[in-house]
């Protein structure tokens, strides 16, 4: 799929996540039943357009209940998407993955691909989940610690949320100069590095990540076809080599790879072909 139908789907995908239009002016979040249920990918509650709940949010908003309760329903809905899709969520689905792939087409005069942290700082994601979405919520009740710390996700939300209602203006502290500087951060590596936020930061992708290997969506590589000409890799932002590892825990399947292969050696593999094979 060439990068212009997949930008469509990510738009309306995040249109659909943020349907309440007229938040955006009034500057009031979205309280309707639909709040309840969570969306596949990184949108935070607090948006005023937001229509369902933050998978990540949930989380930690149960896990820092003061009446501890396992998430069920949220570890049961994260499976769900995760079992069926794997990082495809994060590809087509997301609408801060949205954000950063079109920050990265800003002209900028370099552009960063590799360097030599990268491989190590992609393991921070991980750390980030273990202890600022499950330990820290656990141990420090009513307090969710990526949401309330870190997520540039919900600094964006908050802006969005002042513009509709200017008095919210009053209430930023320290707190929201920390996020902002961080979301600027985060801004800014976009134009540089591709989706550095879903590289080295977000906790969703971690895991998502681990279930690309077991999704229902998959790529294949069909080894008699390659003529190892080295176009799928230097065409995916994520750094990932689709011959070597065609469902890498990085690879975020935004199928370019298999739009640019040009004996279609790589292809994409859906629940129906699953299916098929089953029968």
């Amino acid at each position: 799929m060439d990068n212009r139908k997949r930008t469509i789907i990510q738009s309306v995908a995040a249109l659909i996540q943020n349907a309440d239009f007229k938040g955006f002016f009034t500057g009031e979040i979205h309280t309707g039943a639909t709040k309840g249920i969570c969306v596949p990918g990184l949108n935070c509650y607090s948006c005023p357009g937001a229509v369902g709940a933050c998978p990540l949010g949930s989380l930690q908003n149960s896990l820092s209940a003061y009446k501890f309760k396992f998430p069920y329903y949220v570890v049961g809905m994260l499976l769900f998407f995760g079992t069926l899709f794997g990082r495809l969520i994060c590809g087509f689905f997301c609408p801060f993955g949205l954000l950063q792939d079109l920050l990265h087409k800003i002209p900028f005069p370099f552009k960063l691909k590799k360097f030599k942290a990268d491989r190590y700082l992609r393991k921070l994601k991980y750390v980030i989940l273990i202890v600022l979405v499950i330990i820290l919520p656990i141990c420090v009740k009513l307090t969710p610690f990526f949401c309330k710390y870190l997520c540039p996700s919900g600094t964006l939300s908050g802006i969005l949320l002042s513009l509709g209602n200017t008095g919210l203006f009053k209430l930023f502290g320290s707190l929201f100069a920390w996020k902002a500087c961080i979301l600027g951060i985060v801004v800014l590596s976009a134009v540089i590095i591709a989706r550095p936020f879903c590289k080295y930061i977000c906790p969703l992708g971690a895991i998502y990540a681990p279930l690309n290997k077991v999704s229902l969506f998959k790529l294949s590589c069909d080894r008699s076809k390659c003529i190892s000409c080295g176009r799928c890799a230097e065409v995916c932002d994520m750094c990932v080599d689709p011959t070597e590892d065609p469902n890498s825990p990085e690879c975020i399947r935004c199928l370019s790879c298999v739009h640019e292969c040009p004996v279609k050696a790589l292809k994409a593999e859906g629940i129906k072909k699953k299916v098929e094979k089953a029968g």
